[in-house]
C-alpha cells in the first residue's frame, strides 16, 4: 500500500481497515491483526497504528481490551444528534413521512454558483440529488431538497429510489463512518422563476434556505443538504435560557 503525503498516515490506515471491516474481510466478532502485524503491513510506527485503531473505536467499529486485542464490534445505531437550533418543519418533514420525489441524480462539478451556495471546493465532483418533499394530501411541496454527497460515498445514490428518510445513516452503514458534526445555517432568499414553479409559489416570493453540512470523524465532509422552504411553510423555533453566573 502506498501512503500519500497529503493525508496523515493514520487516516490512511484507518480508512483501509474500515473498508475491509465493511466489506467483510474482518467480520463481526473477529480480531484484527496485532499492532505489530499492522505496523509491518503498512510500514508505519506503532503510534500510527494506535491512532488508526482509535479512529475505528470512535466510529464504533471495534473494541480493544488489554491483552485481548482488537475485536470487530456490532455497529450500534447512532441516529440521535443534539442541536442548538431546531427547525420544527424540517424535523416534521421526516416525522410525518413527507415523500421525497427525486428529479435528478447525477455527478456534478462544483462551479462558482454551487461553491457559493454549498461551501464545497470549486472544481470537485460530487453526487447531486435534487427533488421535492411533499406531505400526503398537500398540493404544494414542503420544500425543495438538494443533497450533495461526497464522491467517496456516491454509491448510496443507487439506493435512494427506495429510501425516503435522511441519507447520512445510509452513508454510516455502508461505509462504516460516523457523522460527528452537523453544522446548520439558515438564510433568506428570493425564489427564482424555476424554483418558484417547483414550490408552487409566485416568482420572487421570499423563502428560507437551510443548509446542513455533515462531517465525519475523519474531518471529511460527507454530505451537504440544502432545503428551501417557502416562507409561509416554514416555522423556526428556539428557546433561550439565562445562564446563571
Amino acid at each position: 500500500m502506498t501512503l500519500t503525503p497529503a493525508d496523515h498516515r493514520y487516516l490512511q490506515v484507518a480508512r483501509t481497515l474500515r473498508k475491509e471491516i465493511v466489506d467483510g474481510v474482518y467480520p463481526v466478532g473477529s480480531q484484527l491483526p496485532t499492532e505489530h502485524e499492522l505496523c509491518e503491513r503498512f510500514e508505519v510506527s506503532r503510534y500510527t497504528v494506535r491512532e488508526a485503531l482509535r479512529r475505528l473505536r470512535d466510529d464504533n467499529l471495534v473494541t480493544s481490551r488489554p491483552r485481548a486485542g482488537t475485536t470487530v464490534a456490532q455497529r450500534a445505531a447512532t441516529n440521535t444528534y443534539a442541536q442548538d437550533v431546531v427547525s420544527i418543519n424540517d424535523l416534521l418533514a421526516f416525522a410525518t413521512g413527507a415523500q421525497f420525489t427525486i428529479e435528478s441524480n447525477a455527478m456534478v462539478t462544483i462551479d462558482n454558483q454551487l461553491a457559493q451556495r454549498t461551501g464545497l471546493p470549486l472544481g470537485e465532483e460530487w453526487l447531486a440529488v435534487r427533488g421535492y418533499r411533499q406531505a400526503d394530501g398537500d398540493a404544494a411541496p414542503v420544500c425543495r431538497t438538494e443533497y450533495f454527497i461526497n464522491r467517496s460515498f456516491a454509491a448510496v445514490g443507487r439506493l435512494l429510489q427506495r429510501h425516503s428518510g435522511p441519507i447520512f445513516p445510509l452513508i454510516e452503514d455502508l461505509f462504516g463512518v460516523s457523522i460527528v458534526e452537523v453544522h446548520q445555517e439558515i438564510s433568506a432568499i428570493v425564489t427564482s422563476a424555476e424554483l418558484a414553479a417547483g414550490l408552487k409559489v409566485g416568482a420572487g416570493t421570499a423563502a428560507l434556505q437551510m443548509q446542513r453540512t455533515y462531517t465525519t470523524s475523519d474531518g471529511e465532509i460527507a454530505q451537504v443538504t440544502v432545503n428551501t422552504h417557502p416562507s409561509d411553510r416554514f416555522r423556526h423555533s428556539m428557546t433561550m435560557r439565562r445562564v446563571k453566573g
